[in-house]
C-alpha cells in the first residue's frame, strides 16, 4: 500500500469514528474502530523499526510508536488518530513534495523523444527512435524534438537547446551543422542525417543520468537520525520525570504526543530532493543527496587540463611531417585514427580539416591516457598519441612547448601536430571565485608535459601543478592527498579522466561535450559546457545542507519546547497531537527553502 492509500484509509477510519461516536452517539465503537488501527499500524512501524535497527541505523521511529500505544491505552483514541494522520500524512507530503521539488530533473524524462520521422525514396514514415541507424535521413518538422544526434542536409531553422546546455537563446542551424538530440526545433522543417544511434546521442545520455539522479538513494536522506538517539533518551526522560512527578500516567502519553519525530524524518529528504531540483535548474545534474553533502564540505579540487580549464576548441599551430613524409600524409594518417575519439585534440583536428579523405579502417581502438591504434584495412596500423607510445624509437625525445599529437605508421615515425591551448574565457573568474568560498587547496593534473601544465596552471592561479600524468597517475596523486584535504574533488572531460572521477570524493564531468565514460564515473554532470558551474553547485550544496540541518533543527527545538510544555500538564493529548501538524509543516516549508534561486558568489 502506498502512502497516499494508507493516509486514505486513515482518513475513511477517522471519518467513520466521527459519524459513530457524534451521529449515532456509539463511543464504544468509535475508540474499538482507531484502536485496532492504531494498533496494527503500530505493529507495521515496529517491524520497519527492527529492519532499520539489522541494518545497523537507528531511527526515531520508536517514539511514533510509543505515542500512539500510549493515548490507546490513557482512553485518548482521537489523540492517537491524529497522530497517526499526521505520520501517514507526512509520508504523502514528502512524495508530493519530492515530486514538485524535482519537477526540473522531471522535465527531461518528459520530453524524451519517442518517434523519428524517416525519409526514403522521398517517402516519409513513422518509426520508433531507437530504430534510427547512422546515415538515416529524418524530417524534423516545426516544434519537434530531435530524435538523434545528426547534421542538417536541407534547410536552415534556429533550435532551442536551453534543457541541454543551459544556452537560453535559440541557435540558428544551417546545413551541415550539428544537431543535438533533445533540442527543439523552431519555425522551419528541415532534413538531417543521423550521425548517432539514439541509445548513443546527446539526449539519452542525460536522460541516463537524470534517471541515476531519480533512482540512487541518497544515503543521508535521513539527517535527522544523527540526532535521534539523544532526542528520544530526552524525551522519554522528560516524560518519564512528568510521570513520576504528577503520578499521572496521562502525563507520559501527553509528552510523547508532542515529541512524535515526523517533521525530523521528513526534513531532510525534502531539503535534499530541492537542493538536487535546483542543481538541475542551474545545468547540473547531481547523482544523490550523498554528493550534495560531500560538494558542500569540498577542500581540494583536482582539474585535468585539456578541455576542462581550457577552452573547448584548440587552435592548430604547426604540422611538422618527418622522415620524408608529406604534410597531407601526417594529416591524412591523425585524422583516420581520431575519428571516432571524443577528445578535445581530435575534435579541433578534424573541424580544421574536414577535407581530408579517410582512410579505411578496420578496427580503432583507444588506449587510455596514452593515444589511439587503428588497423587500416591494408593491415598496416597508425599510431596517434603521447610521443613514448608514437615514437618509442627516436633517440632524443622532441621538447614542444604546445600540446601535441605524435603521429607513426608501422612503427615510422611520420610527425607530430601541435596545438595551441587557451584558458576558457570563464576559467580565471571560477577560480577566483572559488577562492571567495574559501576552498583551501586546488591543483592540476595534466598528461601533458610539465611546462605546459606549468604554465597554463599558473595562468589559471591553481596552487598545485602536475604534468606527465597518466591516468593511474592521476589515481595516485588524489589518493595521496591528506585526509584533512578531503573531501576531494576532481574535474574532468575525457576517458582518461574516468578512473579519477570514480576514484575522487566526487567526480565532476565537463559533460556538454564530454565522454560518455565520463559522465558515467562522475557523481556530478555539468550540461552547460562551462566551469563557471562549479562554484554555482558548491553553492546550491552549500545552501542546500544549511537548510537541510536548520529544519532538523528547528524540528528539534519546538519539539523540546512542546514537550517541556506538556510536562506542567497544560497541554491535552489531544491538542498536543493537533501542534504536531502546526510543526510538521513549519518544518516541511522551511525544508522546502532549498528549492529557491540564490545569489551566486562570482
Amino acid at each position: 500500500m502506498t502512502h497516499k492509500q494508507t493516509f486514505s484509509t486513515i482518513l475513511l477510519i477517522a471519518a467513520t469514528a466521527l459519524v459513530l461516536q457524534f451521529v449515532f452517539h456509539l463511543n464504544l465503537y468509535a475508540q474499538i474502530i482507531i484502536s485496532i488501527a492504531g494498533i496494527i499500524i503500530s505493529i507495521a512501524m515496529t517491524i520497519e523499526m527492527i529492519k532499520t535497527i539489522r541494518s545497523g541505523k537507528y531511527g526515531v521511529d520508536l517514539l511514533a510508536i510509543t505515542a500512539v500505544l500510549a493515548t490507546i491505552a490513557i482512553g485518548e483514541y482521537w489523540a492517537s488518530i491524529i497522530v497517526l494522520i499526521m505520520l501517514t500524512g507526512g509520508d504523502t507530503l514528502e512524495d508530493y513534495a519530492s515530486k514538485v521539488a524535482g519537477q526540473e530533473l522531471q522535465s527531461l524524462l518528459d520530453k524524451n523523444p519517442q518517434i523519428a520521422h524517416l525519409k526514403k525514396d522521398d517517402n516519409i514514415s513513422d518509426i520508433p527512435v531507437d530504430q534510427v541507424k547512422v546515415s538515416d535521413t529524418l524530417l524534423i518538422k516545426p516544434g519537434e524534438v530531435v530524435p538523434v544526434d545528426g547534421e542538417i542536409t536541407k534547410g536552415s531553422s534556429t533550435f532551442d537547446e536551453s534543457s541541454l546546455t543551459g544556452e537560453s537563446l535559440p541557435l540558428t542551424k544551417r546545413v551541415n551543422d550539428t544537431l543535438l538530440s533533445g533540442s527543439i526545433n523552431g519555425e522551419q522543417a528541415i532534413e538531417m542525417s543521423a550521425t548517432h544511434i539514439a541509445a548513443e546521442s546527446q539526449y539519452q545520455s542525460i536522460v541516463q543520468l537524470v534517471k541515476t539522479a531519480n533512482t540512487h538513494p541518497a544515503k543521508f536522506v535521513r539527517l535527522a537520525d544523527r540526532y535521534s538517539v539523544p532526542f528520544t533518551i530526552v524525551a522519554y526522560l522528560i516524560a518519564g520525570i512528568a510521570w513520576f512527578v504528577s503520578k499521572d500516567p496521562v502525563r507520559f502519553a501527553e509528552v510523547l504526543v508532542v515529541a512524535s519525530p515526523c517533521p525530523l524524518i521528513l526534513a531532510a529528504p525534502i531539503a535534499l530532493v530541492s537542493g538536487m531540483s535546483s542543481a538541475s535548474r542551474n545545468s547540473i545534474i547531481v547523482k544523490n543527496g550523498t554528493t550534495i553533502e560531500k560538494m558542500a564540505e569540498l577542500k581540494t579540487i583536482a582539474f585535468d587540463k585539456t578541455g576542462t580549464i581550457t577552452k573547448g576548441k584548440l587552435e592548430l599551430a604547426e604540422v611538422v611531417p618527418q622522415n620524408r613524409f608529406s604534410t597531407d600524409q601526417l594529416l591524412q594518417y591523425a585524422c583516420t585514427a581520431e575519428q571516432q575519439s571524443s577528445h578535445i585534440l581530435a575534435r579541433s583536428l578534424l573541424s580544421t580539416h574536414k577535407e581530408i579523405k579517410l582512410l579505411p579502417t578496420n578496427e580503432i581502438t583507444e588506449i587510455t591516457g596514452t593515444g589511439l591504434q587503428a588497423t587500416l584495412t591494408t593491415g598496416e596500423i597508425i599510431k596517434v598519441g603521447r610521443q613514448s607510445f608514437a615514437n618509442p624509437n627516436h633517440p632524443n625525445e622532441i621538447k614542444i612547448s604546445d600540446t601535441a599529437i605524435f603521429v607513426s605508421i608501422d612503427n615510422q615515425f611520420v610527425g607530430y601536430i601541435t596545438f595551441k591551448d587557451q584558458l576558457r574565457s570563464e576559467t580565471i573568474t571560477s577560480l577566483k571565485a572559488l577562492k571567495k568560498l574559501g576552498i583551501p587547496h586546488t591543483l592540476l593534473i595534466s598528461g601533458d608535459q610539465q611546462a605546459i601544465a606549468e604554465n597554463i596552471g599558473t595562468e589559471a592561479g591553481i596552487q598545485e601543478i602536475h604534468g606527465n600524468c597518466l591516468p593511474e597517475q592521476k589515481i595516485k596523486l588524489l589518493q595521496q592527498i591528506p585526509k584533512k584535504q578531503h573531501p576531494v574533488a576532481m574535474v574532468g572531460d575525457g576517458v582518461n579522466d574516468a578512473p579519477s572521477l570514480a576514484v575522487a570524493d566526487v567526480g565532476i564531468a565537463m559533460g556538454a561535450h564530454g565522454s560518455t565514460a565520463a559522465s558515467e564515473a562522475a557523481d556530478v554532470v555539468f550540461l552547460k559546457d562551462s566551469l563557471d558551474r562549479l562554484p554555482v553547485s558548491i553553492q546550491i550544496a552549500r545552501y542546500t545542507m544549511s537548510v537541510a540541518k536548520q529544519s532538523v533543527l528547528i524540528g528539534i527545538f519546538i519539539c523540546t519546547i512542546l514537550m517541556l510544555i506538556a510536562a506542567t500538564g497544560v497541554i491535552p493529548a489531544l491538542i498536543g497531537a493537533l501542534f504536531q501538524e502546526v510543526v510538521d509543516t513549519v518544518t516541511i516549508l522551511w525544508a522546502l527553502r532549498a528549492h529557491k534561486s540564490i545569489k551566486f558568489i562570482r
